[in-house]
Order: C-alpha cells, then structure tokens, then sequence
C-alpha cells in the first residue's frame, strides 16, 4: 500500500511540482490549498507524511504545524517545512509563540528551502519514513 502524503501550499504549481515527484517515487500525494483544509483531511485520513508550506491564506502554515505539534492525536505525523522563508525565521517564529498553552513546539522533521530538485525532495521523504534520516 502506497504511503499518503499530504502537500499543503497555496500555489498550484507547487502541489503538481511536489506532487509528481513524490509520485515518481511510488507515495499518494493528497494536495491541500491551506492549513484549514489539510487538518480536516488529516482528521478523515491520517496521512503518513505532511509537506507544510508556510505562507498561506485561511491558515498559515506556521498555525497549522503548531497545531499539529501541539495534538496528542497527530504530534507524531513527521512534517517537513517546503518554504521560500528562510528556516531560522521559522524557527524564531516558533520559539517565541505561547498561545499553546507554554508548550515547547520540536523543530519539523525537515526544513527544505523552495526550489529544490525533485530527486532530493523524494529522497528527504524516503529517509524520514524510513527512519534513516539523519539530523
């Protein structure tokens, strides 16, 4: 059974570029336009794999992986970061948010910064879901 991965990024092309390469490596991309949409699909069918862009309208991709982070039902859905922003400014962002009660969000699984090659995209999921991905 393929793994499903949920692609959450505003731009269209972003899904379909991210899309086909997780396709060409055998995963079940499932596109999401916002942060809003991909939690109720996360709600219906727990993806194995969430890329977050985090620049959104409705709901920021920054909320979103607070949210997730922060559920005891859906903290260990692994996350990567597929962003135009920096990662420092993510992190910064995170580490001075308290609206979750205090609680200390962990860095994403992965912080990719937009364009990257497909090949590498691919095999960032491949080495997070597997377990090889070394940090």
């Amino acid at each position: 059974m393929k793994k499903v991965i949920i692609v959450v990024d505003d731009e269209n092309e972003v899904r379909e570029y991210v899309s086909a390469a997780l396709e060409e490596s055998g995963y079940l991309p499932i596109g999401a336009n916002n942060g809003r949409e991909a939690m109720d699909m996360i709600t219906q069918n727990r993806p194995d794999l969430v890329i977050l862009d985090v620049l959104m309208p409705k709901q920021s991709g920054i909320k979103m992986y607070r949210e997730l982070k922060s559920s005891e039902s859906y903290k260990d859905i692994p996350v990567i970061i597929y962003s135009g922003i920096a990662k420092r400014t993510f992190l910064r962002t995170q580490s001075g948010r308290t609206d979750f009660d205090g609680q200390i969000v962990p860095e994403p699984e992965a912080y990719i910064e937009k364009p990257a090659k497909p090949q590498y995209l691919a095999k960032v999921v491949t080495e997070i879901l597997d377990g090889s991905l070394a940090i």
